[in-house]
């Protein structure tokens, strides 16, 4: 029987590839996000993370629904890739919209790893936190996503410390993707987007696939030591000073 993976916000662009990752590596795949059961994994939960923090009768019934979607089968990692991102200038930013970015971004993750650490730790697993290059260099309007990023860095550095041995806890940092939702922002931005990849060392920007390869082997078994490990994969620019040469 294989072992699982639970995949959050996989109906996004690196949640897909997540899910097509883990799958070609062999894991029964969960995934979770807020569409109605699209086709995604070979189990689907639709579940609103927002509302999973604070919500004890939200959070039996996920766990009921994960229980009969695993039937069995060893939960070996938890990869926490949902997220929001809510842009707005300091003086704009609504309390709701700073509330709903920690619920999911950072309580979520928590309620998740606190609800299943007992099949984790069963199964000798692992945690994989999908932050953001936010997390320590961030932009205008980024309030509130550079926080709760910043935070789930800290998250994952303190799971790491309090579960010591029993569940390793990562995080992946990336800097520009090449999502769906990236590129139709640069949709009629053909020269931003030229520059925003010359402002990666690297000369381009990532792909979602790098990110969930990545996460498969964060996930593996195969580095036991390995926890409580930040990792930017930003193809250098978090490296990069930008002043004038």
């Amino acid at each position: 029987m294989h072992e699982a993976v639970l995949i959050t916000g996989a109906a996004g662009g690196i949640g897909q590839a997540l899910c097509d990752q883990f799958s070609a590596a062999g894991y029964f795949v969960v995934a979770t996000d807020l569409a109605p059961a699209p086709k995604l994994g070979d189990a689907y939960i639709p579940c609103n993370l927002a509302e999973l923090p604070s919500q004890p009768a939200n959070q039996a019934r996920f766990i009921e629904a994960l229980t009969a979607a695993l039937e069995q089968r060893p939960l070996a990692a938890c990869v926490n890739n949902a997220a929001v991102q809510r842009l707005a200038p300091t003086a704009d930013i609504l309390d709701e919209d700073f509330e709903t970015t920690f619920r999911v971004n950072v309580f979520a993750p928590l309620v998740l790893v606190r609800m299943l650490l007992p099949l984790l730790e069963r199964a000798h697993g692992s945690v994989v936190n999908i932050g953001s290059i936010h997390a320590s260099a961030t932009k205008p309007g980024f309030v509130s996503y550079a926080t709760s990023k910043a935070a789930l860095r800290g998250l994952t550095q303190a799971l790491a410390v309090d579960l010591g041995g029993r569940v390793r806890v990562n995080v992946i940092e990336p800097a520009a993707i090449a999502t769906d939702m990236l590129m139709a922002g640069f949709e009629q931005n053909s020269d931003g987007y030229r520059q925003l990849q010359d402002f990666h060392p690297a000369g381009r920007i990532g792909e979602p696939r790098e990110v969930a390869r990545l996460a498969v082997s964060l996930a593996s078994r195969e580095l036991p030591f390995l926890t409580g490990t930040v990792i930017g994969l930003d193809g250098g620019i978090a490296a990069r000073l930008h002043d004038p040469a």
